[in-house]
């Protein structure tokens, strides 16, 4: 099982979801807002930190997850 990664920044995230249609809506100030349209409208805001603290990275990746209806960890697999 791939455990998430610890020191991946913002920017890094926004590429790796990418792969999962997500793309840049907007951004403000150090937020950027992605969206996609797979499997139904889902927007989500990451901070663009470097790097992204543990427990915000473990959240985006629950509702990631939820939306998708996988597991986290399957989420986790996907991506990185």
């Amino acid at each position: 099982m791939k455990r998430i990664p610890r020191d991946i920044s913002g920017q890094e995230l926004v590429k790796a979801l990418s792969q999962l249609g997500y793309s840049v809506t907007r951004q403000v100030g150090s937020h950027i807002r992605l969206s996609t349209l797979e499997n139904g409208e889902h927007h989500i805001t990451i901070p663009n930190h470097n790097p992204i603290r543990i427990g915000t990275l473990s959240n985006i990746l629950n509702d990631i997850a939820i939306h998708f209806q996988f597991s986290k960890e399957e989420i986790i697999e996907k991506i990185f």
